[in-house]
């Protein structure tokens, strides 16, 4: 299959790797279409924009709104996906990313991946000839935040001048909200043990672009007058000695204590999937705060625009 519809920069594919790399008004496109999309508009001119298109998924961590988003977003797209795990293809097998990027180029329109080292992304990104879009690393994690941006958007409306308070473990999703930060003018509070906190040169680097944030490691004091709380699972796939680190995220956990310490309209999200009873208890997930089905849906219309800015 030709790959010459893939929308280029010049003679460069238009990748969608990390929210720093971004000037705000791409973003800003992104979200855009997904919310003309979810609204049934034809920001394109037509239903089926992607028809004819064939998107990759790789996938050498499990999935299930990644996968399930991609997948359907780009079949309402008018496109096709083909899904490659590490059983099913040679990258898991030693061929280097280099090559499986050259190969794919060949034969599909754009790449999402799946994966744990960072540098697999950027290396595939260096060698395609197709879009590259990261639908996961152990580092960071664009996707979910863009569509954590939408749902409280579409909640609550602009984030700008809003307190957002991450809590618990510092990882690849608060990275990313550490760089959509710089883009939406929100005020990010970070409180997580010292142990877990986001680097100090990935927060420094977003106040650099214009970021606020706090690091404020006392979750009660982060959570005073919040418009939104964010947690995650404490414990990553693949990650050794879940016990000790539950331990250390003891004191973290969102609960309704927590929830009344924030504005009487603030909202609680959650990438999922959630472990009820840690890191967030029932009464939050089910509660009057959460948009957690929003924000799980949401994945699909923002994978839906990804997908669009990437090709059209």
């Amino acid at each position: 299959m030709s790959t010459a519809h893939s929308k280029k920069r010049g003679n460069e594919p238009r990748h969608f790797l990390n929210l720093d790399q971004f000037e705000t008004s791409s973003l800003r496109r992104i979200l855009d279409l997904a919310l003309a999309l979810k609204r049934g508009d034809q920001p394109f001119g037509k239903d089926r924009p992607l028809s004819g298109r064939i998107l990759a998924m790789i996938f050498e961590k499990p999935s299930t709104r990644t996968r399930v988003s991609f997948e359907v977003g780009m079949k309402q797209l008018g496109g096709d996906s083909v899904v490659l795990t590490k059983a099913d293809s040679q990258l898991g097998r030693g061929e280097t990313v280099a090559d499986t990027a050259r190969v794919l180029s060949r034969y599909v329109n754009a790449i999402m991946i799946r994966t744990d080292k960072p540098q697999k992304l950027t290396d595939l990104a260096a060698y395609a000839s197709v879009p590259v879009i990261n639908g996961l690393t152990d580092s960071t994690h664009p996707c979910q935040v863009m569509a954590d941006v939408m749902t409280y958007e579409e909640h609550r409306g602009p984030l700008k001048d809003r307190v957002v308070t991450w809590i618990g473990d510092g990882n690849n999703v608060a990275v990313s909200w550490i760089h959509a930060a710089a883009h939406f003018g929100c005020i990010l509070r970070l409180a997580c043990p010292e142990a877990l906190m986001p680097s100090s040169a990935v927060i420094e680097a977003a106040r650099r672009n214009g970021a606020r944030i706090e690091v404020v490691p006392d979750p009660v004091t982060a959570a005073r007058e919040a418009d939104l709380i964010l947690t995650d699972t404490w414990v990553s796939m693949g990650e050794a000695d879940a016990k000790r680190k539950e331990a250390v995220l003891a004191g973290y956990q969102v609960n309704d204590a927590l929830m009344a310490l924030t504005r009487p309209d603030s909202l609680f999200m959650h990438c999922l999937p959630a472990h009820r009873g840690l890191e967030v208890t029932d009464s939050v997930l089910d509660g009057p705060h959460s948009v957690v089905w929003d924000e799980a849906e949401n994945r699909m219309h923002v994978q839906k625009g990804i997908l669009s800015w990437c090709l059209l």
